[in-house]
């Protein structure tokens, strides 16, 4: 807890601006949880404030987690505040326009349905498409600076920027093919609050632990560091086996939803 704490307040500190977009986003999902109850309108087979409420929560988590991560490079403060607020103000707009598609009760992604929500469509598209560009920048920093922080952690960030630049490909496939179904129309069965189908092929998946590695493998990382009584190298290399296993169930379930077959099926 004195941990999160510490990590809560340096970046609050570097970057309040993006600290407060953060804030502004869990503001968001509380929101959508109220429409969840006040709002019984539904988008494709669920409640139409179940996307944002994900994507709010989503979002927070990778702005927070580029907050931290960014401390770690040996940036001048002026590169941070460019870098932190492009990253945060960007997806903050891609927010407003999930919200707003949300609060019409109509589709934000694939929806070409007239000019105003085929406009902000590619509104969305082109804020990712910065934010894709910012990670193959941190991808070649990593690669070249000494980052303030272990060996194994750093080699564990630079897994998990390639990683979630592949996971921003996989939803560029959705995008190309207007769905994120294989095999069946988007809506219908889906598991609890994901809604990831259950009967046919669901790219979300693949695209959901392509966007998340850039937490999950650090995180693996900062546990080995300090559960494990290793060698920095033998750390490389649990890190190493970690980041490509993971890599390999991202592959499995791109693999798995192009094929039409869901991940569970009910």
């Amino acid at each position: 807890m004195k941990y999160i704490k510490q990590i809560l307040t340096k970046v609050r500190n570097q970057s309040p601006i993006l600290y407060g977009i953060v804030m502004l986003h869990l503001t968001i999902a509380i929101g959508c949880i109220i429409g969840l109850f006040i709002d019984d309108r539904t988008v494709l087979g669920v409640n139409t404030w179940i996307k944002p409420l994900k994507f709010s929560i989503s979002i927070a988590i990778y702005i927070f987690t580029v907050g931290y991560l960014i401390s770690l490079y040996p940036y001048s403060n002026r590169k941070k505040n460019i870098l932190s607020t492009i990253v945060s103000w960007t997806l903050l707009i891609e927010m407003l326009i999930i919200g707003y598609q949300a609060s019409q009760g109509v589709q934000s992604h694939y929806n070409e349905s007239n000019v105003l929500s085929a406009l902000l469509f590619l509104g969305m598209g082109i804020m990712i498409a910065i934010n894709v560009l910012i990670m193959i920048l941190f991808i070649f920093d990593t690669i070249r600076l000494k980052l303030n922080t272990t060996k194994s952690i750093q080699w564990a960030i630079l897994i998990g920027w390639i990683v979630i630049v592949v996971g921003s490909w996989i939803g560029g496939q959705m995008i190309n093919q207007l769905s994120h179904s294989v095999g069946v129309v988007d809506g219908g069965t889906g598991l609890p609050l994901v809604n990831w189908s259950t009967v046919g092929g669901d790219l979300r998946i693949a695209h959901f632990f392509g966007l998340h590695g850039i937490q999950i493998i650090p995180l693996f990382a900062l546990w080995v560091s300090k559960k494990w009584k290793i060698t920095n190298r033998k750390q490389i290399i649990a890190v190493t086996i970690f980041g490509l296993s993971y890599a390999s169930w991202i592959g499995f379930v791109f693999y798995q939803a192009k094929q039409g077959i869901p991940l569970i099926s009910l």
